[in-house]
Formats: C-alpha cells, sequence, structure tokens
C-alpha cells in the first residue's frame, strides 16, 4: 500500500470481518501501523476485534463494555476505547445519549477499560460546530484528552473544535459503491 510506504501508520475500518483479511499480513509486517475500528462493533466480534484493533471508536454499550472487560483480562489485553456518543439525540444512531455519558463512563472506568475520548457522528444536513462544542464540553467534564469528531464533509470544523481523530478516508480514497 503507497500510504504505508510513505510513513502514514493510522487507518481506519468500518467492519471487523473486511480488516482481518485486508490487515492481518500487513499488521504483522509492519507493527507500527495503528488500526482504529470506527464502525460499530457487535458483541460477537469483540474477541477478532480487540486483537486486531489498538483503538475502538464505537463502545457504545454496558454489553459491549463488559465484553470487551471480560477479553481484556483473559488476554491480557489493553485497547484504546472512545465512548460514541448519539450527540443529536438520533434514533438511527448507535451511542450514548448525552446525558448518559458520565455514568457509562464510570461504569466503563469500573471495568479498568482505557477509555481515552469520545466519538461522535453528528447530524449530517446541521452545522456540526454546536455539536462538536458540545462534545468539547463533555469531554472537558470527564478529562479525556482525545475527541474522535469529523469526517471529510466536516473535518474541518472539527479540527476548530479541537478534534484530535478525524475521519477523512472518502475524501482520500473515494466514495465506496
Amino acid at each position: 500500500m503507497p500510504l504505508i510506504e510513505y510513513g502514514h501508520i493510522d487507518y481506519g475500518e468500518n467492519k471487523v470481518q473486511e480488516a482481518l483479511e485486508k490487515w492481518s499480513k500487513i499488521k504483522e509486517q509492519n507493527k507500527n501501523i495503528k488500526l482504529h475500528l470506527i464502525g460499530r462493533l457487535q458483541t460477537n466480534k469483540v474477541k477478532i476485534a480487540i486483537k486486531l484493533f489498538d483503538y475502538i471508536h464505537s463502545l457504545d454499550s454496558k454489553k459491549l463494555a463488559d465484553k470487551i472487560s471480560n477479553l481484556e483480562i483473559k488476554l491480557n489485553l489493553k485497547t484504546k476505547l472512545f465512548i460514541q456518543v448519539n450527540i443529536g439525540d438520533e434514533q438511527q444512531k448507535s451511542g450514548i445519549s448525552r446525558d448518559k455519558v458520565e455514568d457509562f463512563y464510570i461504569y466503563c472506568k469500573s471495568l479498568n477499560l482505557n477509555i481515552i475520548g469520545l466519538m461522535c457522528i453528528p447530524p449530517y444536513n446541521e452545522d456540526s460546530s454546536k455539536y462538536f462544542q458540545d462534545m468539547v464540553e463533555l469531554n472537558n467534564k470527564l478529562n479525556l484528552e482525545e475527541l474522535s469528531m469529523g469526517m471529510s464533509s466536516d473535518y474541518l470544523n472539527a479540527l476548530r473544535n479541537n478534534s484530535t481523530f478525524i475521519r477523512i478516508g472518502s475524501s482520500i480514497f473515494g466514495e465506496r459503491s
């Protein structure tokens, strides 16, 4: 992959199975590669995910937190995790509602999970600034350092609001058909 040859080390994937097929051998050959799961994680894929991914940006339920915690203990692994926040309170999206984030964070910390930040995908047809500002406040309240927000359409807005991880794959690789 040409980007690896140029020294790029962070890559995101939406699906566990696809990432397993695409990245297993590459990660074996290049230990510097950092793989990020940016799509939804199903509990039946956690064992594969925590072995393959360095970061999971979509922690969104107690059931998932329990599963990750149990497998991390069993496999002696530690994954960097983002709590996915449903910042726009959209029914069709996953994530913890904004008013439950603090309680969920405390729960995750009680499981000794390595929560490094929050992640959100704001409503598509709205100005993302307001939502990104809300995320900054939530992140600061929890004293977290990382923020995963912003995609190809709104990454500049995200950067202006202190995002530390942006997802711009479609701008680099093009839209999937």
